[in-house]
């Protein structure tokens, strides 16, 4: 939680100074931009945001960071998203271009994959936001999702501190896709790693080996936010790859959606897949990167949306399973 969340529009003068608004001279590239430095912004509201693109808190964020932009931009804001990747897929600078523009991503882009600006921030967070005012100083930061009324209020002060009028009105937001909110009252599964890295709650762990072929069985019961691997699989650092057609992930979990992070390898294959329900087609209860029947395709390396449930949340088991070997998965979200 942001140490100023309770933030009036009428405590501007309240916010702390946190220090100078770094360089961005670790970007290697940047998008929708020439490189910008803090002199160059000197005179304006600058609001840094760092996001890695298949990051689903940083998703739920976006409507509202695009909303600022293009609600301010004429008033003097500047937003810059710093791109600092999670995986090893997002240092490509292809896959943040296509990302951006799917996203409708318009403002300026640092991309960050060396953690440059990263470490110049000392930030240790996705998504994080700092907004600095138009002198250069930091005046408040926020970690992680929520407390969007407030950002925005911060905004608005510090732009009327530099003589802009702005009214009180809050921009009104419509998330769709993976941009909606999460359904926190019914949500009990974690976000949860596959690759040996970072992975938890794998049911066949006394099975695993690590980077090499082994063929796996899904257990049963599954239990509660456990997961689990049929066929043959080779679990990597980061990621669980598929050896064979036919390989299947499963996981059980309790939420409103299911997502996993997956790509095909190398990179311009195509790898039709398949998801299941509790053994069944999802129905009505069908991701964005799956039809009605549960078809879908890795087209490239991204979070894919496999559940969305319309109707009342269960503990339930999603299963994918995939045509053709080279299927990479890496990690499951929920919302």
């Amino acid at each position: 939680m942001s140490i100023f969340s309770r933030f009036r529009s009428s405590d501007a003068e309240t916010l702390a100074f946190e220090g100078r608004l770094p360089g961005f001279e670790g970007a290697t590239g940047w998008l929708n931009s020439p490189p910008l430095t803090p002199e160059e912004l000197r005179g304006k509201v600058v609001l840094v945001d760092f996001w890695t693109y298949t990051c689903i808190n940083w998703l739920r964020t976006l409507a509202w960071v695009r909303a600022w932009w293009e609600t301010y931009e004429s008033d003097g804001l500047v937003v810059i998203g710093v791109h600092t990747p999670e995986f090893p897929f997002e240092r490509d600078p292809d896959n943040v271009r296509a990302a951006v523009e799917e996203m409708r991503v318009t403002y300026p882009v640092a991309l960050d994959p060396d953690f440059g600006v990263w470490n110049a921030f000392s930030n240790s967070y996705w998504p994080a936001v700092y907004i600095a005012d138009v002198d250069g100083r930091i005046r408040y930061h926020h970690y992680g999702e929520g407390d969007y009324d407030e950002c925005e209020r911060v905004v608005k002060q510090l732009l009327r501190d530099a003589g802009k009028e702005i009214d009180d009105e809050l921009v009104s937001v419509q998330p769709v896709g993976f941009e909606v909110q999460a359904d926190w009252s019914d949500l009990k599964t974690p976000e949860t790693y596959v690759g040996y890295q970072q992975g938890q709650s794998f049911a066949s762990a006394a099975d695993l080996v690590l980077d090499d072929p082994r063929t796996y069985a899904i257990p049963e019961p599954l239990n509660l936010n456990e997961w689990a691997l049929a066929g043959s699989w080779a679990i990597e650092s980061r990621a669980a790859v598929t050896q064979e057609p036919g390989a299947r992930i499963a996981f059980r979990f309790h939420a409103r959606d299911a997502n996993l992070v997956m790509g095909p390898r190398p990179r311009d294959a195509s790898i039709p897949f398949r998801v299941t329900i509790d053994g069944r087609p999802p129905g009505d209860a069908h991701g964005f990167d799956v039809d009605a029947q549960g078809n879908g395709t890795l087209e490239r390396q991204r979070l894919y949306g496999l559940v969305r449930e319309p109707g009342s949340i269960t503990d339930r088991t999603v299963e994918v399973t995939f045509d053709k070997p080279g299927a990479e998965a890496y990690c499951f979200t929920f919302g």
